[in-house]
Parts: structure tokens; C-alpha cells; sequence
């Protein structure tokens, strides 16, 4: 099978011991590409970094909504310029997240919409975080959204995954559907376009659930790979070249190789 990682954090300190390992056991498992996304101006930097290193490996530019208070307006221009360089091929993961309100929401908005219209003008799709902010984040998306954009770690609703479907976002899912409690989310998943979702294990975050509570790492894509054909009624290799293709068209791989 050949897979694509569309979301993690390979950047992040809990891979400082191991990261080579890490990525050989990624390719090793048939990940033939990951996109590591940037959650703050120093990650997005150090994601680029990563991607230069690694031929198979993507970055992605933004500032996780968490992050929104942190923010000068002189970083403006330094995010532009990391976003126009060699293989960042998306915006992102930015969005709103009113669960912990780490960032006032306001501000969280501002900067949202800030990185919306940067996506606009680099032509690049847009990695989208949501926590219990729903309607805030599909408001911006519709008044100011002129590219492509994944709903990030998708764990809503069907209502909610049709609002997304209907503005034409794309949806990804992570291992938190291996969960024993996950019921919903499979059923949101078995509702769900097969043109319009790819995979993601948002690692170190949310190991699968034979692992869960370790640190979860690309090749564990293979877990979600498995749920989903149950789920979906069928084999592994459809869901994995399914998804791969999608995540390609999406994210313009194939012109990135």
C-alpha cells in the first residue's frame, strides 16, 4: 500500500530523540509522502527545514489558533515569506479553537482571516483546526474563502460534515476513530464522500487505540487504514489508493514530484 500522512508534526520536541527513526519507519511502512504542518511561526520554520532534508516530505505554514495572542504584526511578513518558499504546499493548521481559549477569540478570528486571504493569494489550499467553534469558522470560510480547505482531525457531527461538504471543503480523519467510544465519528465517516476525504494521524497526537496514550507517528497510519475498511466495507488497498489519490489532487502533489 502506498499512503499519505496529510497532517503531523514531525517538528514537534516529542521527536527530538528519534526523528530519523521515525521517518525511516514512515517509508518503510508505505508512507510515500508527509506534510508537516506548521503550528506556530518557529514550527512552520522548522517544518520547512524538515522538508528540505527529506524528499518525500511537505511543509505546510501557520499558526495554530492557540498561538493567536502571540502574534506582532511585523510577523506578517515573514509568514508571507515562508509561505512563497520551496515545498510549502498548503496554509496551515489555522483556525479557531473556543474549547481551551488560549487566544482571546477575537483575536483568534482576526488571524484566521488573515491566513485565509494569504491562502487566497498564494493559491494554496487551507488546513483548517475547529474546536467548538463551528459556526465562526464556517462563517469566515464562506465570506472569504477563494481556494481549497480541509477540515483538519474531523470529529463533528453529520450535520456539520454536510454544512462542510456543501461549501465544498474536504474533510480528513485520524487514528481517534480506532477508539472504542468513537462510534459517531464512524458513522460520520460511513456518510462521507470517498472523493472527498483523506488520512491523517496528527502525530505525536492521537495514537491509534493499541497504542493509545504513547506517541502516535506516521507509519501507525496503517491502524486507521484497517478501521476504515471495516468500516467502509472494504479492502485496505482501495481505501489506501482512494485516499492517496485524493490527498494528491488536493494538496498538488503529482506537481510537486
Amino acid at each position: 500500500m502506498q499512503l499519505i500522512d496529510t497532517h503531523c508534526h514531525l517538528d514537534f520536541p516529542q521527536f527530538n530523540i528519534d526523528r530519523d527513526s521515525v521517518i525511516e519507519r514512515a517509508k518503510n511502512s508505505g508512507i510515500t509522502n508527509i506534510i508537516d504542518v506548521g503550528a506556530s511561526i518557529e514550527s512552520s520554520e522548522a517544518a520547512i527545514a524538515l522538508s528540505k532534508q527529506y524528499d518525500f516530505i511537505y511543509a505546510a505554514v501557520g499558526v495554530h489558533p492557540h498561538e493567536a495572542d502571540r502574534l506582532k504584526q511585523g510577523d506578517w511578513l515573514l509568514i508571507e515569506k515562508l509561505i512563497s518558499q520551496d515545498k510549502v504546499i498548503a496554509v496551515g493548521e489555522v483556525g479557531l479553537d473556543y474549547y481551551r481559549n488560549l487566544s482571546s477569540p477575537a483575536r483568534q478570528k482576526d488571524v484566521f482571516k488573515r491566513f485565509i486571504l494569504l491562502a487566497n493569494k498564494f493559491s494554496l489550499p487551507l488546513i483548517v483546526h475547529c474546536r467548538e467553534a463551528e459556526e465562526d469558522v464556517l462563517s469566515l470560510l464562506k465570506d472569504n474563502l477563494n481556494t481549497k480547505a480541509i477540515m483538519h482531525c474531523f470529529s463533528g457531527n453529520e450535520a456539520f460534515l454536510k454544512r462542510c461538504l456543501d461549501l465544498g471543503l474536504y474533510v480528513s480523519f485520524t487514528c481517534n476513530a480506532t477508539y472504542k467510544k468513537s462510534d459517531n465519528l464512524r458513522n460520520v465517516i460511513s456518510l462521507t464522500p470517498r472523493d472527498r476525504f483523506f488520512l491523517e494521524t496528527d502525530a505525536p497526537y492521537l495514537a491509534p487505540q493499541t497504542m493509545r496514550g504513547k506517541r502516535n507517528e506516521p507509519a501507525y497510519l496503517k491502524y486507521l487504514v484497517a478501521e476504515l475498511a471495516s468500516i467502509l466495507k472494504l479492502d485496505e488497498e482501495t481505501i489506501a489508493d482512494e485516499t492517496t489519490k485524493n490527498a494528491k489532487r488536493f494538496f498538488n502533489l503529482e506537481r510537486c514530484q
